[in-house]
């Protein structure tokens, strides 16, 4: 991975807004990025068609970030380059994820976009993220709120974490990155994944098939350990010779 050249967070942290259902809440949310000076905004599987009138009456002049919208059909492709990967959330998982508080997500997203590009989604306004979407992300950040009324707007949620990355957007200078591994990309990563499923049912390992809660701790495991390239690249070359070893017996 080449280290970024660029000193602009707003060229490398994106916003990622998971089939948002309301043309209003992708104005909103350009508008909450564009007054902490972030402008990378994609969308994953829209529901909603831009350009629109709601879209552009909530952004509230933020135009140039509706009209450099960078839009994917699924996650994976909008992610793949990305170095460093968290969710938001409002709901607890049956399998719990590393989670930071606002600040600590900002702080490592700030931190890590001196390498390359991060990310930030936000799931669909009514169901949040989906399993398989926390499956790639390495934290979860949840914003608190009163328990009497936990409910927060898509719009409101990017605000706060919008604020919080300018707040710390400039306490992260160049010299960090002596202290940073060259972590591996999610793209990387996902054919690791794919590698060790296929050798874990190569093995029947676990007897009931597919290994789905198995590889999601499995998954979450990686997603702490954060192994760099050359990491990954042993890992993988343990599976092939597991691979190869089962060959010779069949």
């Amino acid at each position: 991975m080449k280290e970024s050249k660029s000193e602009n967070l707003s060229d490398q942290i994106r916003f990622v807004l998971i089939r948002p259902t309301h043309p209003g809440n992708v104005g909103g949310v350009a508008r909450a990025m564009k007054t902490m000076g972030l402008s990378r905004l994609t969308l994953v599987a829209p529901v909603v068609s831009l350009p629109c009138h709601d879209a552009t009456r909530r952004a509230a002049g933020a135009d140039d970030i509706l009209a450099g919208i960078d839009v994917y059909d699924d996650l994976s492709s909008a992610v793949k380059d990305c170095r460093l990967i968290i969710g938001t959330t409002a709901r607890k998982r049956s399998i719990e994820w590393p989670q930071l508080s606002p600040r600590e997500a900002a702080q490592n997203l700030c931190r890590e976009s001196r390498q390359g590009p991060v990310a930030l989604l936000f799931g669909q306004e009514r169901s949040g993220l989906a399993n398989p979407e926390v499956e790639q992300c390495h934290y979860l950040v949840r914003i608190p709120t009163s328990p009497d009324y936990s409910s927060l707007n898509l719009a409101s949620a990017a605000q706060i974490m919008a604020y919080e990355i300018k707040l710390m957007s400039g306490t992260h200078g160049s010299s960090d990155l002596r202290e940073l591994p060259r972590y591996a990309d999610q793209e990387s990563m996902s054919r690791f994944y794919k590698h060790l499923e296929e050798v874990l049912l190569e093995l029947d390992f676990p007897i009931a098939r597919p290994p789905v809660k198995l590889m999601r701790k499995l998954m979450r495991l990686f997603s702490k350990a954060r192994p760099d390239e050359e990491e990954l690249q042993i890992l993988r070359g343990i599976l092939t010779a597991v691979q190869q070893q089962i060959a010779k017996k069949c």
